[in-house]
Parts: structure tokens; sequence; C-alpha cells
């Protein structure tokens, strides 16, 4: 994997804690799967043991990898912020449209539950503006409401 700094924000890193906890609970049960497929003899053409295979195979990557990050970490500190930077969340005007994001490292992004990463070209018009900034986005012009 790549070395370099993740920035993460406390709650995603429990969350990838969380995560790294239930995949590694979870190895019994994908083992036990393998070792029963295993009883039915000919492994070639067993669909079952392919599966099950398959399920370890992504399970211990995904650890794999949510260890890297978690070694790399950066936990953003919370704080009363007077600019858009990581960990903040910033309340918009994009053009009569009201809206909320928290940005975050690329590692945490969800636009669904409203985390945008700072890589993202909304994130990178935001970051470092201050409440009252006015830009143009997409051809919209955006305000910056508030920042959290």
């Amino acid at each position: 994997m790549i070395k370099k700094n993740i920035s993460l924000t406390a709650e995603g890193k429990k969350e990838l804690e969380n995560e790294l906890n239930e995949l590694i609970k979870g190895r019994p049960a994908i083992a036990e799967k393998i070792a029963t497929a295993r009883a039915f003899g000919d492994l070639s053409e067993n669909e079952e043991y392919s599966s099950a295979r398959n399920e370890q195979k992504m399970a211990e990557s995904r650890i794999l990898e949510i260890q890297d990050i978690l070694k790399n970490a950066k936990v953003i500190r919370g704080g009363k912020r007077d600019k858009a930077v990581l960990g903040a969340t910033v309340a918009l005007d994009m053009g009569g449209r009201k809206m909320e994001y928290t940005l975050v490292g690329p590692t945490e992004a969800n636009p669904l539950e409203g985390k945008i990463s700072n890589e993202s070209p909304i994130g990178k018009a935001v970051f470092g503006r201050k409440a009252g900034d006015t830009f143009e986005f997409n051809g919209k012009k955006v305000k910056i409401i508030d920042i959290k």
C-alpha cells in the first residue's frame, strides 16, 4: 500500500475500527464455511468452496486495507472554525438551494451522508473559505452561509 497521511474524523476512525473488529470476528465463520465445503470432495468443481475462498480473500484484503489506513491516519480535531477545513460542516446556498456538507478526507467521503472529500470538485472550491464568501461553481453562484 502507498504510505501517506490519511485524514479522518474521530467518527470515521471509530467506524473503521468497528468494521475491522467485525471482519476479524467473522474469520472463524468463513473458515468453517471453507472446512464444510472441503468435505464435499473435488474442489475444482465445488462452488461452495470457491465462494467461501473468495469471501475469505475479500475479507482479508479489506482487513489489510483498514489496518493500513488506521496506521497512517491523522485524526482531525474539532473546535471552533472560522474557515472551511477538514472536519468542518459547511452550510451553502447553491443557486437558491440550501445544502450542508461536512468536509472529510477521501477515505470517509460519502455524499449520500453529506460527507464530501476535500479533494472533490466542490470540496476544493469550498476549502479554506470563510462564512459569507461567495464563488462560482458549475455556473451557479454559491454562498457560504455558515461554518461549524
